[in-house]
């Protein structure tokens, strides 16, 4: 299979050497394959900044929405109320969730390309004193936009809610002070950026509030307090663990520290995007999401014209090595291309240098 330049928000592009790491075989009971589980836990307490007297890290099986499924059943009981907030397809996934599980939840939603309202927010909570926990997606990877993380921790505080926070599109990418934000659960994946591959999502919890979930998760396999009780003796997962994906992900924390951090490839990251969109917008095709709100992740772009023919543009840059994203908004039509991954400015020139030639063949056609 030809091996692509993968734009998307994960999975995504990995170094040669985070493959190499798949390449052995592990046993689940080894003690080696054990410390490497505990390394990992340990070294994600480190990027989020927190120390483990006060937070935990729990390792879950699956992809992320495993993980966000996992804290939805596990951290909200039958006596909590849970205001979801949306503007995107992923937190109406979440919302999703709590009707599967039968949660007494709210839904607080905004268009696709707004903020969540300060104002309004409190005034629910005013309201419906009933609600005990605020959910919302940090980076919304349906088109791209940053919510405003600082505004849904200082009203988490201001009202005493206990705050879940998806950071699946986000951590590992931008720098997030976990204690500093008051975010007592943290939901990310593997495939994302940190740039491991998929098969397993991790939860980075207070560990009071994970000691107050025994007995509440409705789903044997995503019991996140049962999970971190087994993972905590010495770092033995409950059931099959995704041994080549765990050794992967070890790796890509190795290379992430090595890049210089967080910040460093951070810096990447939004160096990536900017020339994106500024490429892109010299050739007419303008982003969804306003420069303030974008994220440094995934850009949704509008279609250049009702005659654009998103399929025969997808196959034109897939036979030139990239591949990249449909759109997954209804009302408007778009495409989006993710920056995250072993993409380094020269991918990204590169990239717009075959979309440039596609447009300028679509003005001669």
């Amino acid at each position: 299979m030809p091996n692509y330049k993968l734009l998307t928000p994960g999975p995504l592009t990995t170094s040669h050497s985070v493959k190499e790491e798949m390449l052995c075989d592990r046993c689940t009971w080894d003690e080696d394959y054990k410390g490497i589980t505990q390394k990992i836990r340990t070294q994600l307490l480190e990027l989020a900044r927190v120390q483990d007297q006060d937070y935990t890290a729990v390792l879950m099986q699956g992809s992320g929405t495993f993980a966000v499924e996992s804290v939805m059943t596990s951290a909200i009981s039958d006596n909590d109320k849970v205001l979801i907030v949306t503007n995107g397809a992923y937190g109406e996934r979440i919302v999703k969730m709590a009707h599967y599980i039968g949660l007494n939840y709210r839904e607080y939603r905004v268009d696709y390309n707004a903020y969540p309202n300060e104002a309004e927010i409190k005034e629910i909570l005013e309201e419906d004193q009933a609600i005990t926990h605020l959910v919302m997606v940090h980076c919304e990877t349906t088109t791209g936009i940053l919510n405003p993380i600082e505004m849904i921790s200082r009203i988490a505080g201001e009202y005493s809610k206990t705050l879940i926070i998806d950071a699946m599109s986000s951590f590992g990418g931008m720098e997030l002070n976990i204690h500093e934000l008051g975010i007592d659960y943290l939901i990310s994946s593997a495939n994302k950026c940190i740039q491991g591959v998929p098969g397993f999502g991790f939860v980075i919890a207070k560990r009071d509030k994970l000691l107050a979930c025994e007995g509440n998760a409705r789903s044997l396999s995503l019991d996140l307090f049962d999970q971190w009780r087994e993972m905590n003796k010495d770092g033995k997962w409950r059931f099959t663990s995704p041994t080549h994906v765990v050794a992967a992900f070890s790796k890509a924390i190795d290379e992430l520290l090595a890049e210089g951090g967080i910040s460093e490839r951070y810096r990447r990251y939004q160096n990536n995007n900017q020339i994106l969109r500024d490429r892109l917008e010299s050739l007419g095709i303008h982003t969804y999401i306003t420069a303030e709100k974008q994220s440094p992740i995934i850009t949704t772009f509008l279609f250049p014209s009702e005659h654009f023919n998103f399929e025969d543009f997808y196959l034109y840059v897939k036979e030139r090595g990239f591949v990249l994203y449909p759109g997954k908004l209804t009302e408007v039509n778009t495409f989006r291309v993710g920056n995250i991954g072993e993409i380094y400015e020269e991918d990204i020139q590169a990239l717009c240098n075959i979309i440039e030639d596609y447009m300028e063949g679509c003005q001669h056609a």
